[in-house]
């Protein structure tokens, strides 16, 4: 829901709460109902791990196999050149998908791991992922915002919002306004009731995107589509090929002739395969991860 376009009072009323918080028996409720205010940590996964990831396509088996070709036919220069847009590809793409996780684990780090929250009328320090929507939370300076808020009472507020808006100035804060998750408290005090927590906060929502950059976009798809047809393609020639240079042979084989054939192959394959895809692909992602 929307809270931010609601009026403090109204959102207040809709969550069900008052000054004096949640009961203990309320809050166990919700927390049962919206989950643990806590983003799911990313699988983890080693350099190796996506190193390899990196060499499993048919583009890099093709390459391998051009650059085989290259090495029968005594042509290094090409070889050497074919195992260098291998390694040039691997290595970007590992590097994209090594940041994305790196981004990702910083954020993770942002969410505060204490509160201090308004609970039966008492003000006591629970862990921030048992907060829930509609608890009444205070924070002081030096505090880091637990869960997305609306403010109810304001003591000369402002937040620092720089690792989440891109702010790099202390953000005022007024009465019915809203306090964001992973925010820093950097002077004056506040009350606010708790509207979002976990992933459907908008540090979640963000951390969400980050996560969601090695995942494969609609211009990825366009762009595989086209390379594999384009692989497929030139896979039907060299079959054809090679098969309509066999028959013309008839078992009278010709080393001159299979050399000549394995240069063509090679160069079918050379000039068919898209060298420069995962590189381009790895170069379109980047700008998503920071999104």
């Amino acid at each position: 829901m929307a809270w931010h376009a609601h009026p403090v009072d109204r959102v207040v009323s809709e969550l069900g709460t008052a000054v004096d918080g949640l009961s203990s028996a309320e809050a166990l409720a919700r927390l049962a109902r919206h989950g643990a205010n806590r983003l799911p940590a990313p699988a983890g996964v080693s350099a190796a791990e996506i190193l390899a990831g990196q060499l499993r396509s048919v583009v890099v088996l093709l390459l391998a196999v051009a650059a085989a070709i290259s090495v029968a036919l005594g042509e290094t220069v090409e070889a050497a050149a074919i195992v260098a847009v291998l390694v040039i590809n691997a290595l970007l793409g590992f590097v994209t998908e090594w940041r994305a996780r790196r981004a990702m684990e910083a954020l993770l780090g942002l969410a505060a791991p204490r509160a201090a929250v308004v609970r039966s009328g008492r003000l006591v320090m629970v862990d921030a992922a048992t907060l829930v929507p509609g608890d009444v939370i205070q924070l002081d300076a030096g505090n880091r915002v637990p869960a997305d808020a609306r403010v109810m009472h304001v003591v000369d507020l402002g937040t620092m919002e720089a690792a989440l808006t891109g702010e790099s100035l202390p953000v005022s804060k007024k009465s019915g306004e809203g306090a964001y998750s992973g925010a820093i408290v950097k002077q004056g005090e506040m009350t606010a009731v708790v509207t979002a927590t976990g992933v459907n906060t908008f540090f979640g929502r963000t951390a969400k995107l980050v996560a969601a950059a090695g995942n494969i976009s609609h211009f990825q798809r366009a762009v595989m589509r086209i390379g594999n047809f384009l692989i497929i393609l030139a896979l039907v020639l060299v079959v054809i090929l090679v098969a309509a240079r066999l028959f013309d042979m008839r078992g009278h084989y010709d080393r001159a002739v299979l050399l000549r054939l394995a240069e063509i192959v090679l160069i079918l394959l050379v000039a068919s395969v898209p060298v420069a895809m995962p590189a381009v692909l790895s170069a379109r992602a980047r700008p998503s991860a920071s999104s």
